[in-house]
């Protein structure tokens, strides 16, 4: 299960939260590419670039590396968002929400 996958089940086992994820990745021109993703109830979308309508696309390449994690309330309202905690390690999370 990619990370992004990983995040998309906790969403959907906790849905009073919303996340916002920061992640990079070089591209096939050895670009360095860069996304914001929000994650609800199990459902990815790009913040900067186009999301497929196929939920089995994925919003994020295989070797895109997760720089941090944003745990946000839902009902998520981006002039007022609510943030639980911010900037938090893809390792952090792992450790400490994903008890893996």
């Amino acid at each position: 299960m990619s990370p992004l996958q990983q995040l998309e089940a906790y969403s959907q086992q906790h849905p009073q939260e919303v996340l916002l994820i920061s992640a990079r990745w070089l591209d096939g021109a050895n670009t360095e590419q860069e996304d914001y993703v929000m994650v609800f109830k199990g459902v990815s979308s790009s913040l900067m670039h186009a999301t497929a309508v196929d939920a089995d696309v994925p919003v994020l390449p295989p070797q895109a590396e997760i720089l941090t994690i944003d745990r946000l309330a839902s009902p998520y309202n981006p002039n007022q968002p609510q943030y639980l905690e911010q900037n938090i390690t893809w390792e952090r999370f792992v450790a400490q929400y994903l008890n893996i």
